[in-house]
């Protein structure tokens, strides 16, 4: 499978540091490629790419390139300051991490309603996964650990709703995060939503 390739186009430096990080944990299959002007995304190769995340004044700067890549392209919006478009997905890169996580989530499942085009259903879910990812055999037990602690639940309210002692959730949590390699929450939320275990709008 050959690995998709995603362009970040925006002149603010941190911010495409901080969504390069974000997409690179959400999508470890991908290869996320930053560029800081319209000129160097045209001076490479512009068409290769499966998604364009552009900055809202690129955007309308480069209307001509981007319109007929519409199916494509997600404006980068500041906050209050949304841009109202037409059939173009906009994701607010003003919002805290959980959120702006969340909305990454819901982008990505949006464009990928019939699942990965490389995707398998998951053995536990029925919904596609992409076959990039290893399969980390969870216990049935440690999917339910995990789908609460992507719902924010503290180690003492997931004791109480499995009616498991305090120690046993705790051991789950060592457990998950030495098989899956993650230790934080954002990290654990991404991995159960691209594996199907919580839907993007339930976390």
């Amino acid at each position: 499978m050959v690995a998709p390739e995603i362009a970040i186009v925006d002149s603010n430096t941190l911010s495409c540091l901080g969504l390069q990080n974000l997409m690179e944990e959400i999508i470890p299959m991908a290869v996320i490629r930053v560029f800081s002007s319209f000129e160097e995304l045209v001076d490479d190769t512009p068409d290769m790419y499966a998604h364009y995340f552009v900055s809202a004044q690129i955007y309308f700067e480069h209307t001509a390139f981007f319109l007929p890549r519409k199916p494509k392209t997600i404006v980068l919006a500041n906050g209050d300051n949304q841009p109202q478009l037409a059939g173009i997905p906009t994701l607010n890169i003003y919002q805290d991490e959980k959120v702006l996580i969340k909305s990454i989530l819901q982008l990505h499942q949006f464009g990928h309603k019939e699942g990965h085009p490389h995707g398998h259903p998951h053995p536990a879910t029925g919904h596609p996964c992409g076959n990039s990812y290893a399969e980390h055999d969870l216990s049935p037990r440690e999917i339910e650990v995990l789908v609460l602690i992507t719902k924010g639940l503290i180690n003492k309210e997931i004791a109480d709703k499995l009616n498991i002692s305090l120690t046993t959730v705790i051991s789950h949590r060592k457990n998950i995060t030495e098989k899956l390699g993650i230790k934080s929450v954002a990290g654990l939320t991404i991995y159960a939503v691209m594996h199907g275990y919580v839907e993007a709008d339930r976390i």
